[in-house]
């Protein structure tokens, strides 16, 4: 069966470069110029991925991140010129999976989208209010980790942020969003503190501490292949 992807680019010699390569693997590509007309395509046609440009008339691709991230948990991949570190922290802030800056390589570009929808395929067992990957298991109702069986003595602050991570699997967490999030925007720290955390919470649940990886230059997320 195809994949079916949405490719967002208002530059037509990139959506034909991008495309060609897509459809060698099999690919059925849909392609907008906008993000407007990209929510549109979204609305009507299930994707198992979303490629989108950030600067573009009428929708930019920030604006069109948030929207789908407001209906869908589905694969999105940001490519953009632009490679300022705030961009980036930006893009995942709103729900990117990755982040690829150009000029790029499209065979690069395939390896990756195929990278992250297995990622998103293997996700972890949810039933209910448990979540369970591996050895790891955790109660959203009576807020206990446990693994392999034992019980896990984490923190309030420790469980919280176990619990943001694992809501938000697969996905690139900034720090300064983890912070915000999990502590609060009137919190007083500094990011030392989510850094700090993520080591006790690691120490704590051992051998499946391996699910949270680091990010270089970015944050953490928490994922079967960090």
């Amino acid at each position: 069966m195809k994949r079916k992807m949405l490719l967002v680019d208002d530059d037509i010699l990139m959506r034909e470069f991008i495309t060609d390569y897509f459809h060698k693997e099999n690919w059925e590509v849909h392609e907008a110029e906008n993000g407007a007309i990209a929510l549109q395509i979204f609305a009507q046609t299930p994707v198992d991925l979303v490629i989108l440009d950030i600067m573009m008339p009428e929708l930019d691709g920030w604006s069109t991140c948030r929207e789908i991230r407001l209906k869908s948990n589905v694969p999105i991949i940001i490519i953009t010129a632009r490679t300022e570190d705030n961009d980036q922290l930006l893009g995942f802030e709103l729900g990117a999976d990755e982040y690829v800056t150009k000029p790029l390589s499209p065979r690069v570009l395939v390896a990756r989208a195929a990278a992250l929808i297995k990622r998103t395929e293997s996700a972890p067992h949810r039933q209910g209010n448990m979540f369970v990957q591996g050895n790891l298991s955790v109660n959203k109702l009576s807020h206990t980790v446990s693994v392999a069986g034992s019980m896990v003595n984490l923190s309030p602050k420790e469980y919280d942020l176990l619990l943001f991570l694992i809501n938000h699997y697969g996905r690139v967490l900034p720090r300064e969003y983890i912070l915000d999030s999990v502590w609060g925007y009137d919190y007083l720290g500094d990011l030392r503190t989510v850094d700090t955390h993520i080591k006790k919470l690691r120490a704590k649940l051992g051998e499946e501490g391996r699910y949270i990886g680091t990010v270089i230059r970015s944050g953490y997320k928490f994922d079967v292949e960090p």
